[in-house]
């Protein structure tokens, strides 16, 4: 009998605190009690219940991802060895307090400041340079790492092992360039060439997703494009294991899509390429649009769906195989055996997928159910998606700002709600008689999947809200007709196609698998089409995202009526998100492009370069319908070789100024000035200029009084490795106000140092 005070044991795991008596059956308290006394006790019986063994393990990784999350929210990099040291420090006091009431809390701080000390570590670990500034005409010379095929163009990432350029001795390790349609060297392959290379992309506007962080944790530093012919040469070494590998991993793709393209063409070659090898560039822009629109769009992107289909498919085949073996089934622990086989072919899978992080996260969740039946353990428990999301936040902390982990992980975890929570009451039944159960089944299976479409969409609605500005109003729809031909028919067909390929057998696989995906689309379209199927939303900053999150764990992680609070705050999140305003002027980062909100509440454009991305995104985050090529975005605008302007809804002017000697006649007219050369000093305008586009990036303003408050890409003192800060002294404030310069002469002319800054 455990001694009073000790933590009690539940099926051998310790408790975290003494466990109180569970909540009565009503809610409340005993009578005899008044109301607010009633209702206390009620509430601290309630977190009594949820403080009890076995209930702080999920809560774990939370608090390490909330350490992961403060790291990408600093300003500037820790210093390691401090926060791996007071992560040990907190660690240790954890173990110390492991008998004592204090340990819950102990044990979540230790794990936020671990999740902080590893998401430093792992930057540490990979440090490499970064391009500040653009590069004309780089010699470059170096082995190709990976090989992509798209739509409009290949793109492929070079391993950098000389480069030469005029005045700049910058050394990169990786960079990533675009060629022609079918052009792009072979995988493994030593090249030389000269390209123009560009820094990451920063955001396109302030809050937007962060491609700079991206391809810094690729160990890529800048992105560019083949000027001229590649040449191939002779490799100065052998290139190493890795290489080989990656040479090996990409022509089994090859060899595989070269078997597909014999029997399928088109997008559902693309499709089912991108199904089997996670390359899925090559799908056209009016299927894939159709597809992320219908909310079908996660079949496309190598995920958990994805990884659990095919350690299914492989379980199930190979214990019905065993089975059918005389005494193999009575004598041996052949579903343990089938788990083996399909953590293998997982395995399997995620290597020839290419092993993003998105992959890597979906194989550790199937990895843990699949050890979980090895071992006798239950497989699908609040401790297996706990562990899973332990093992790839330890591995790659920056999953945690990627929308496939958030929107993942969210769907996971309202599954997992589900089917430990949902299921056993939902589906309770006192009547077990065969004809029951058989009359039921049906029903159940239909219900079950409804419910798995209806709960994974609401839990990653708000994630696709944030990073793409856009809901799936129909996805329910869209996956209720296309999943089970998918998981039935698409998946199965394309493994036994891998299976039978070697032995020639496989042109009926695809053809079937063809036929499926032909079904995809269909319901795609279909869906795509229907009146307010295009759900498009405002952009909202992170805190509500922040709201949402919480709001969604405390649903899914708590046991008693207080889940109920996480519904309250996933409410507040909602308004707070839709709540938001959308600023007045964007700017992009280059100073090349502004659009400016007019008296009809629309965005209008003015930009002196093409490009398209900034607009779509701009027009995203907008909940904007209209194409980038519309003639109404530059409704307004006046232009001249000089540069352009138009009128603010209060009817103030904004100017773009391309040349310097515009800028005369634009700081004495305009009340906002945005330049990408050296403004005048004594500009009577509020200026943007190239020093402040440098050290803020793209900016968003928002009119406040007869100024502008600034939202910037690059806030004040930020310098992170994937975003140094730029070099010099000026610094910017949040706000724009107007100047209070002396009034100039309208028919001044340029200086002669102006004129030699535009030369």
């Amino acid at each position: 009998m455990a001694e009073p005070g000790r933590p009690v044991r539940s099926q051998g795991v310790a408790g975290t605190w003494p466990v109180g008596r569970a909540a009565p059956a009503g809610g409340f308290a005993p009578a005899g009690l008044g109301v607010w006394p009633a209702i206390g006790e009620t509430l601290r019986e309630w977190a009594r219940a949820e403080a009890g063994a076995g209930r702080l393990l999920p809560w774990v990784p939370v608090a390490f991802g909330g350490g992961i999350a403060l790291y990408f929210a600093a300003d500037h990099e820790p210093v390691l060895w401090v926060v791996a040291a007071t992560a040990i420090a907190l660690m240790i006091g954890a173990v110390l307090l492991r008998r004592s009431r204090w340990f819950a809390p102990a044990i979540m701080i230790a794990a936020i400041a671990a999740g902080l000390a590893t998401a430093t570590w792992k930057t540490a670990r990979i440090a490499h340079t970064v391009l500040a500034k653009p590069l004309y005409s780089v010699a470059l010379s170096g082995f190709v790492e990976t090989r992509d095929i798209r739509e409009r163009t290949d793109r492929f990432v070079l391993r950098v092992t000389a480069m030469e350029a005029q005045r700049s001795d910058v050394k990169l390790e990786r960079v990533r360039l675009s060629v022609r349609k079918g052009t792009a060297p072979e995988v493994g392959s030593f090249v030389q060439l000269k390209a123009r290379l560009l820094p990451p992309l920063s955001p396109v506007r302030p809050g937007s997703y962060d491609f700079s962080r991206d391809m810094f944790f690729q160990g890529i530093g800048a992105s560019g494009f083949v000027m001229g012919t590649i040449a191939a040469s002779v490799p100065p070494d052998a290139g190493g294991l890795r290489l080989r590998y990656a040479a090996f991993m990409q022509g089994l793709r090859d060899a595989i899509d070269a078997r597909i393209r014999a029997t399928l063409e088109g997008d559902n070659r693309a499709i089912a390429t991108a199904l089997l090898t996670g390359r899925r560039d090559a799908i056209s822009t009016p299927v894939n649009d159709a597809m992320f629109i219908s909310g079908l769009g996660h079949v496309l992107s190598i995920s958990g769906y994805h990884m659990a289909v095919v350690a299914g498919v492989v379980f199930f085949a190979v214990r019905a195989l065993l089975a059918l073996i005389p005494g193999m089934a009575a004598g041996f622990a052949i579903k343990k055996w089938s788990a083996a086989a399909a953590l293998v072919a997982a395995a399997f899978y995620l290597l020839l997928s290419g092993a993003e992080v998105a992959t890597q996260r979906s194989f550790f969740m199937t990895a843990v159910v699949l050890i979980a039946v090895m071992v006798d353990r239950r497989a699908i428990t609040f401790r297996t998606l706990a562990v899973a999301a332990l093992i790839v936040l330890a591995v790659a902390p920056e999953a945690l700002v990627h929308p496939s982990f958030q929107m993942s992980f969210a769907a996971t975890l309202g599954l997992v709600a589900l089917v430990q929570i949902g299921m056993p009451n939902l589906f309770a039944s006192p009547d077990h008689s065969a004809t029951a159960r058989i009359a039921m089944w049906g029903g159940r299976e239909i219900a079950m999947l409804f419910l798995a479409s209806l709960i994974a969409g609401l839990a990653t609605t708000p994630y696709a809200a944030f990073h793409f500005h856009r809901v799936t109003p129909f996805g329910v729809l869209a996956n209720l007709g296309a999943m089970p031909v998918v998981s039935a028919l698409v998946m199965p067909a394309g493994l036994f196609g891998l299976l039978l390929a070697p032995f020639g057998l496989d042109g009926v696989c695809w053809w079937v698998m063809g036929i499926g995906i032909d079904w995809m689309v269909a319901v795609s379209r279909w869906v795509a089409a229907l009146p307010g199927a295009v759900g498009r939303l405002p952009a909202f900053g992170i805190a509500p995202l922040i709201a949402a999150s919480l709001g969604i764990i405390v649903l899914g992680l708590l046991r008693t009526p207080l889940r109920w609070s996480g519904a309250v705050v996933l409410l507040a999140a909602i308004v707070w998100g839709l709540s938001a305003r959308q600023p007045d002027v964007l700017i992009a980062g280059d100073g090349q492009s502004v659009a400016v909100r007019g008296r009809d509440g629309q965005l209008h454009l003015i930009r002196s370069s093409k490009d398209g991305f900034l607009l779509k995104e701009w027009l995203a985050a907008d909940a904007d319908p209209r194409d980038a090529g519309t003639a109404s975005l530059a409704a307004g605008v006046s232009c001249d070789e000089a540069g352009c302007v138009t009128p603010l809804a209060d009817g103030r002017l904004v100017a773009l100024a391309l040349r310097i000697d515009s800028l005369v006649d634009d700081c004495s007219r305009a009340a906002l000035v945005v330049t990408a050369r050296p403004a005048p000093p004594d500009c009577a305008a509020m200026v943007v200029d190239r020093q402040r586009l440098a050290r803020q990036g793209a900016l968003a303003l928002t009119r406040s009084g007869d100024g502008f408050a600034v939202q910037a890409a690059k806030t004040r003192g930020t310098d992170r490795p994937w975003s140094p800060a730029a070099a010099g002294e000026a610094d910017f404030g949040a706000s724009l106000a107007p100047q209070a310069a002396a009034p100039r002469n309208r028919d001044a002319t340029p200086s002669e140092a102006d004129l030699q800054a535009e030369d």
